[in-house]
């Protein structure tokens, strides 16, 4: 059960929303949010700070953005972010639970490479996020469009599959994916990275 919001009214986007998602149905953004348990939130990185906070307090929020230099201008906060993007999105909706998913994986390609569990060419996604409920939750959707879920860990190791590393636009198995996310953020044995 799907609803789909843009910023401005839900009639706007009606008949873009029947055509490439047949059955999802277009809502306000405040509809939309009360509407699920899970919220994606896919917008312009610079624009993330348009939705009110509280608008998702209480929600499992599944960050798909980047920092593209190239199309958003510097953004001195995403530039000098240690801990990654995601961790400035969780510091905008401290009501939510921020997991990092979907923002490595073109939009084109979650019809293309989605595969029924157990098939040999099944594409994994990272997933990373601080509250175990959420990342699990979030890591049953991700099987259910078609990917295996690899859990890297808290929010921080979404660094891992952030722009300009080697998960980053990439197709990967479970296990090699874990090992890109191992070697990137530099722990010989990531505990955290797991096939869901």
């Amino acid at each position: 059960d799907v609803a789909i919001a843009a910023s401005g009214p839900a009639s706007d986007i009606e008949l873009l929303v029947d055509v490439i998602a047949p059955g999802a149905r277009a809502m306000s953004a405040q509809d939309a949010a009360a509407h699920g348990e899970i919220v994606i939130v896919a917008v312009p990185l610079h624009k993330f700070r348009s939705i009110p906070s509280s608008l998702l307090d209480g929600k499992i929020v599944v960050d798909t953005m980047n920092h593209w230099e190239p199309t958003d201008g510097p953004l001195e906060d995403f530039d000098a972010a240690p801990h990654g993007s995601s961790a400035i999105v969780q510091e905008h909706f401290t009501g939510a639970r921020v997991v990092k998913t979907l923002n490595h994986i073109g939009y084109h390609f979650l019809e293309v490479d989605a595969r029924p569990g157990g098939d040999p060419e099944r594409r994994a996604l990272g997933l990373a996020g601080d509250d175990e409920a959420a990342v699990r939750a979030v890591a049953v959707m991700i099987d259910r469009l078609g990917f295996d879920p690899v859990i890297t860990g808290a929010l921080r190791t979404g660094t891992a599959f952030q722009p300009g590393t080697a998960i980053f636009g990439g197709h990967h198995a479970a296990a090699d994916l874990a090992a890109e996310a191992e070697q990137h953020l530099g722990t010989p044995s990531l505990t955290g990275a797991t096939r869901a």
